[in-house]
């Protein structure tokens, strides 16, 4: 997290401020380009929201191609970047776009329009033009279309020294050269040398000596979700993107790790809200209640039947009207527990490594927990609401904890079913191959509110009524 200075404003804050006033100064281009230069083109990517669009303009004319295409890389949406672009002469546009990383260039080239989109893939060198080709190829939810072809390779048997010269070449057209990709003369990859091997490595060292054979690796064609977890069970630098003939492509880096783990934890959090995809300020309305309503219906259908169950006990209500005070309480809980029990299992389920049986250990670990929990939070309950009706309702003491007792147990039951079903409905969804972060979010709560409510005065009628009889 950010800190703040004494002004009460971030870093980040402070900085966007300056660059829109320095912006705003009336000085020639060359003496804002040299002023822009000591602020992180993060910063400057994060004012142009703010800038008015004679401004923006000129900011981007100021800029050279190599800071203005860093600070595309960085704009949060590419429907933005798209636009900036447009606003650029073409000439500008081809050489921002000739300097981007081929995996930030894609997102925002396919936003143009078709025709600017044409102009501009026309105009760019041969080798820029042919690994956006590339990049372009693989849809969006492959991990090739997250790669860069920005890295060095080196033949199989070459010594180090070789590997050095050739290292000083390569690295003024490459900025990934922390690990180096040993490849065959078709392209067939050997595996991965660290630069600080190479680096002190004897110069007549075989450079096979030095390679990394068991380096980790993923095909460009993969799901990202379906390699997401072990890209990030290595903390490398980068991993290289092989085709089906086990050439390198290109590489994923750190970065775009972190980018890709992030979009698919909002990705995540927008369809356990019963989303199909994570909600955007820019969308229509019309568009967003599309989405939603089809889960609100059935949320709906299932809210009637929560009602109709409590219906039933219409007559528990009515001889102990005192227990209505707490259905929140068993309500609240079990909720609580089965979306806790809901979110692990999401999680053990999107890791593809983990075996089925495996998984299926995950239920009577969950409800284990679930017993546990409620068997504390069941103790608390029954002293605690034992201790309230007797002080601040006056109900004599027999039948304050005869109450309580009932709330306690009806609390523990409540949470292990939760904790089951919590557990369960992901795993069937994803049995019968429907999305479980999807289909399971939106039903949890209202199927934990249906087992709390059977449960809650279920255990009222028979302990408090049928065995007891406090009426």
């Amino acid at each position: 997290m950010m800190k703040s200075n004494d002004n009460g404003l971030s870093p980040l804050s402070e900085h966007v401020g300056e660059i829109i006033a320095i912006i705003r100064s009336g000085a020639s281009p060359l003496a804002l380009r040299e002023k822009l230069e000591d602020y992180h083109e993060n910063d400057i990517a994060a004012a142009l929201p703010e800038l008015r669009d004679q401004e923006r303009i000129k900011l981007c004319r100021v800029l050279s191609p190599e800071v203005l295409s860093d600070v595309f890389s960085y704009l949060d949406e590419d429907e933005d970047a798209a636009a900036l672009l447009s606003e650029l002469d073409i000439k500008r546009a081809v050489e921002v776009v000739s300097r981007m990383e081929p995996d930030d260039a894609v997102p925002i080239i396919r936003q143009l329009s078709r025709a600017k989109r044409d102009v501009l893939l026309d105009l760019l060198d041969t080798e820029t033009r042919k690994d956006i080709a590339l990049v372009a190829s693989f849809d969006e939810d492959e991990i090739g279309s997250k790669m860069t072809t920005d890295y060095i390779e080196m033949p199989i048997g070459c010594t180090a020294k070789e590997a050095m010269s050739s290292l000083q070449v390569q690295a003024r057209e490459n900025d990934n050269i922390s690990t180096i990709y040993v490849l065959d003369k078709r392209g067939t990859f050997f595996g991965a040398v660290p630069l600080r091997d190479l680096i002190t490595a004897d110069d007549s060292t075989n450079l096979t000596d030095l390679t990394i054979t068991s380096f980790p690796y993923v095909y460009a064609q993969e799901l990202v979700e379906d390699c997401i977890e072990t890209l990030k069970d290595y903390s490398e630098d980068s991993i290289p993107v092989l085709d089906h003939q086990n050439r390198v492509l290109g590489i994923v880096t750190a970065q775009s790790l972190m980018e890709i783990s992030d979009a698919e934890m909002d990705e995540d959090y927008a369809r356990l809200a019963g989303l199909t995809a994570q909600n955007d300020l820019k969308e229509s309305v019309r568009e967003s209640v599309r989405k939603r309503i089809p889960w609100l219906l059935i949320l709906l259908g299932l809210g009637l039947v929560v009602s109709s169950v409590v219906g039933v006990f219409e007559g528990v209500v009515a001889q102990l009207p005192l227990i209505i005070a707490f259905q929140s309480l068993i309500l609240d809980m079990a909720g609580n527990v089965g979306t806790q029990s809901l979110a692990v299992t999401i999680r053990v389920l999107t890791d593809e490594t983990i075996p089925v049986k495996e998984r299926l250990r995950l239920v009577p670990r969950e409800m284990q927990v679930g017993l546990l929990n409620g068997l504390l939070l069941g103790l608390l309950s029954f002293l605690l609401v034992g201790l309230y009706l007797m002080a601040a309702k006056h109900v004599e003491t027999s039948m304050a904890f005869a109450m309580s007792g009932c709330i306690g147990i009806s609390l523990l039951v409540a949470m292990v079913i939760s904790s089951l079903f919590g557990t369960l409905i992901p795993m069937f969804f994803k049995a019968i191959h429907v999305d479980p972060a999807v289909a399971s979010g939106p039903l949890i709560t209202t199927v934990n509110d249906l087992v709390a409510v059977v449960v809650y005065y279920g255990l009222t009628w028979i302990l408090l009524i049928q065995v007891m009889n406090l009426v």
